[in-house]
């Protein structure tokens, strides 16, 4: 009897990983935010995850679009490519189509902006390119 302690299975540990990354992109410090960054990163282009994203998608995009405005450098070019890899697990469906539709002006606006860095410039070309060619239903 003392192991009252919930056992949770590998994909619950994940699930529960994956929210607290989340949780840390709206952290103060910018280091915490790049790391969770990365750990998105890796999580997302690893194994597919869109029953657990569908749910969280609108979260982790308004997340990314801070992460897109405040962030600098690093954080900025890092957000453009978990944008890219949530859009591409979105697919071109209607929630891929929401995602790209609502992150599109600030892609194009760090991608303009000629003070951003080189790699978050690239970064925010890369995914637009990527998730206009998914989730793009306007043709133009």
């Amino acid at each position: 009897g003392s192991e009252a302690v919930s056992e949770q299975g590998p994909e619950e540990e994940a699930e529960d990983r994956l929210k607290e990354h989340m949780d840390s992109l709206l952290d103060k410090s910018a280091k915490t935010r790049q790391a969770a960054l990365q750990n998105l990163r890796l999580a997302l282009s690893s194994k597919t995850l869109s029953e657990f994203l569908l749910e969280r998608r609108l979260t982790l995009t308004d997340s990314l679009e801070k992460c897109l405005k405040k962030g600098k450098r690093e954080e900025q070019a890092l957000a453009g490519i978990v944008l890219t890899l949530l859009c591409l697990q979105m697919g071109s469906g209607p929630e891929g189509e929401e995602v790209f539709r609502s992150l599109k002006p600030l892609l194009v606006s760090v991608l303009t902006d000629s003070t951003a860095s080189p790699s978050a410039r690239q970064s925010c070309a890369t995914a637009l390119g990527m998730c206009c060619y998914i989730a793009a239903a306007d043709l133009e």
